[in-house]
C-alpha cells in the first residue's frame, strides 16, 4: 500500500522539519510512503484563498486513491486502532491512500465533502506544519505496531 501526504507549502520550522525526515526514513522500511509538498496557489482578489487550496490538493490526489482528510471535525482513533484500520485498508485492497492537510485556516466544503475519511488527531487545535510531523509518527507508530514491535510500548 502506498501513503502519501499532500501538503500545502513547505513545513516552516527547521526542528520539524528533521523529526519529519526521521520519521519518514524510519517509515520507509515497512510501506511506501512519500511527501508530496504542493505549490500554494494566488488566489486572486476575488477568490477565496481555502477554495482556492482545495483545487490544489482535490488535483494533486490520483485517480482511485483514497482520500484521508485531517479535520478537527474528523473521526479520532487510537494508535492501535488506526494500525488496525490500516490492516482494514490492505485487506480490502485498499492501494493507495492519499493524506490531505489543509493550510492554516482549514479545507475548502468541496474537500471535505470528498473525503473518504475525516481523521482528527485531538480536539485541540495544532499548526498545519505541527500535525505534518504528528501523521508522519503515528504512521510509523501504526506499522510498528502491526510488526509487533517494542517502538509503541
Amino acid at each position: 500500500m502506498k501513503h502519501e501526504i499532500l501538503l500545502l507549502g513547505k513545513t516552516k520550522d527547521n526542528y520539524l522539519r528533521k523529526g519529519i525526515d526521521e520519521f519518514t526514513g524510519r517509515l520507509g522500511h515497512y510501506t511506501n510512503f512519500t511527501i508530496s509538498t504542493l505549490k500554494e496557489k494566488n488566489p486572486g482578489k476575488s477568490s477565496n484563498p481555502v477554495d482556492a487550496q482545495g483545487d490544489v490538493l482535490l488535483g494533486a490526489v490520483q485517480a482511485g486513491a483514497m482520500k484521508i482528510v485531517l479535520d478537527s471535525r474528523g473521526k479520532q482513533l487510537s494508535s492501535e486502532k488506526f494500525a488496525d484500520q490500516i490492516t482494514r485498508w490492505e485487506m480490502n485492497g485498499v492501494k493507495h491512500i492519499c493524506y490531505l492537510i489543509g493550510g492554516p485556516e482549514g479545507h475548502a466544503q468541496k474537500v471535505i465533502d470528498q473525503a473518504d475519511m475525516l481523521l482528527s488527531f485531538s480536539k485541540m487545535t495544532f499548526t498545519h506544519d505541527m500535525i505534518r510531523l504528528l501523521l508522519v509518527e503515528q504512521l510509523y507508530r501504526a506499522y510498528t505496531i502491526k510488526a509487533g514491535e517494542k517502538y509503541h510500548k
